[in-house]
C-alpha cells in the first residue's frame, strides 16, 4: 500500500516539474534524442560478439556461437593477445605520465602571466595544432622524419650525424606517438585547468604577494590546491579509458618494421572487421566488448581509490 503510495507522488511531482519547467526540457530534446540513436541505438548489435554473423540472414536471424564465449575465447587464445594488451597500456600510460605533467605546467605558466596581450598570443600558439587533423599530423610527422627528404635527416647530416629511420625503428615509435600528440594537444588540455585556475580570487594572490610571497609559493601554496579537483577528475577520467586508443594515428604511422609495437587493440579490431578479405563482425565485436568492459572496470575502480583518499570524485 505505502510502496503504492510513493509511486503516485513521485509520479506527481514528476508531471508537476515536467509542467512547470517544459520548455528547459524541449530544449534538452534534441540532445536526447541523439544520444538514443548514436550512444545506446547501436548497442542493439553488441549480440554479434555472441553470433556467427551471416549478411544474408542479419544479425537477428544469425546463428548463437557455440559455446556462446567462443569469440572471446578466440582472442584471448590469439598468440598477439598479449601483444594488443601490452601496446595499449605502454602507449596509455606513457602519454599519461608525460602529457598531464606538461599540461599542468603550461597551465600554471598561461595563469601567472600578467601580459594580457602576451598571454593571447600564447594561448592561441599553443591552442592552434590541436585543429591540425590527424592525417594532415600524420602526414607531418612522416615528412619531417623522412630519411631521404626529412628536415630533421637534414640537420642531423648537416651535423655530421648518420641519418636514422625513425619509423622504421620499432623502439622509437612510441615516443614519437606520444611526444607529437603532446605537442598537439598539450596547448588545448590547458584550458580545463586554466579555467578552474581563473576562479581564485585575485585577493588572494595580492595578499601573498604583502606577504612577500614569490611565484613558485604563490603557485604552490595557490594554484595547485585549486587544480588537484580538477586533476582528479581528469585522472579517473583517463585510467577509464587505458584500454581505449584511437585506430587512426597508430594506423597511418604503421608500417611492417614497427608493427610489433604500434599494433593495439583497437588497429587490429578495424583489420579483422573492415579489411580482412573474409571480415569477422562477431570477433571484432567480442574485442571490442572486451574492451569496453575492462574500461568500466578501471573506471569504478579508480574513481572508488580516489574517492576514499579525496572528497573530490567523479560520482
Amino acid at each position: 500500500m505505502t510502496e503504492g503510495i510513493n509511486r503516485v507522488t513521485l509520479k506527481y511531482r514528476f508531471i508537476k516539474v515536467l509542467k512547470k519547467d517544459w520548455q528547459y526540457y524541449l530544449l534538452c530534446l534534441p540532445a536526447i534524442i541523439y544520444v538514443a540513436i548514436f550512444n545506446y541505438g547501436p548497442m542493439y548489435g553488441i549480440q554479434l560478439a555472441f553470433k556467427d554473423f551471416v549478411a544474408s540472414k542479419g544479425i537477428i536471424g544469425s546463428p548463437w556461437t557455440n559455446p556462446y564465449y567462443r569469440h572471446f575465447q578466440r582472442f584471448f587464445n590469439s598468440p598477439i593477445f598479449w601483444d594488443l594488451i601490452r601496446n595499449t597500456l605502454r602507449i596509455n600510460i606513457y602519454g599519461l605520465l608525460a602529457g598531464t605533467p606538461v599540461v599542468i605546467l603550461l597551465s600554471l605558466l598561461i595563469n601567472q602571466t600578467r601580459n594580457l596581450k602576451f598571454k593571447k598570443i600564447t594561448q592561441t600558439t599553443l591552442y592552434a595544432p590541436h585543429f591540425i587533423s590527424m592525417v594532415v599530423m600524420c602526414g607531418m610527422v612522416i615528412l619531417f622524419l623522412s630519411p631521404s627528404t626529412g628536415i630533421v635527416n637534414h640537420v642531423l647530416d648537416a651535423l655530421g650525424f648518420e641519418k636514422i629511420f625513425f619509423l622504421s625503428n620499432a623502439s622509437m615509435f612510441i615516443h614519437i606517438y606520444i611526444w607529437s600528440g603532446i605537442w598537439q594537444s598539450a596547448g588545448w588540455g590547458t584550458i580545463i585547468y586554466v579555467a578552474a585556475l581563473s576562479n581564485v580570487n585575485i585577493e588572494l594572490y595580492d595578499s601573498a604577494k604583502i606577504d612577500g610571497a614569490s611565484k613558485l609559493q604563490l603557485i604552490k601554496y595557490i594554484d595547485i590546491p585549486t587544480i588537484i579537483p580538477t586533476f582528479v577528475i581528469l585522472l579517473v577520467l583517463n585510467l577509464g579509458s587505458m584500454m581505449s586508443l584511437g585506430f587512426q594515428k597508430a594506423f597511418l604511422l604503421q608500417n611492417a618494421y614497427n608493427l610489433k609495437v604500434s599494433e593495439v587493440i583497437s588497429t587490429y579490431v578495424y583489420k579483422i572487421a573492415l579489411l580482412a578479405v573474409t571480415p569477422q563482425f562477431g570477433l571484432s565485436t567480442a574485442i571490442s566488448l572486451f574492451n569496453t568492459v575492462i574500461n568500466v572496470i578501471l573506471l569504478v575502480t579508480a574513481n572508488k581509490i580516489v574517492k576514499s583518499l579525496n572528497e573530490t570524485s567523479l560520482f
